[in-house]
């Protein structure tokens, strides 16, 4: 499963309304400018974000975009299912032998499980503990 950078600008739009949660409205503006990111391209995946509930828009002159609800009640997986459509590592595993059936359904189990247990609030009070080793995989 590879998120496409619908997935990854749409969850950089929530850390950042995130830390401003209670201060007003963001626009997307500032936020693309924070983030050297298009700014028309984050007006198409607000409006997703908007429509799921998980954003709302403020009209007017100070105005922009707010989380709907507290950053603890928002989780990634939520964001990604919006933006990203369901959590599948491979199509049509109804096909596969049992054996690699098995494996393709733990694998999606344990993405999801990551996605469903981290918050918004998670991601803001992350703390780099420094360099990690980059995991690679051959196939």
């Amino acid at each position: 499963m590879k998120i496409s950078t619908k997935g990854r600008y749409g969850l950089t739009i929530m850390i950042d309304l995130a830390k401003k949660h209670g201060n007003g409205p963001t626009s997307l503006k500032s936020i693309a400018k924070d983030n050297d990111l298009s700014e028309h391209y984050l007006e198409q995946l607000a409006s997703p974000l908007r429509n799921a509930g998980l954003i709302k828009s403020i009209r007017g002159a100070y105005g922009g975009y707010v989380l709907a609800k507290d950053p603890k009640e928002i989780k990634a997986g939520d964001i990604i299912r919006v933006l990203e459509g369901p959590i599948t590592p491979v199509e049509g595993i109804e096909n596969e032998e049992p054996a690699k059936q098995a494996l393709w359904i733990r694998i999606r189990d344990a993405v999801k499980d990551v996605l469903d247990t981290t918050t918004l609030e998670d991601l803001i009070h992350y703390e780099d503990d420094g360099p990690k080793e980059a995991y690679m995989f051959y196939i």
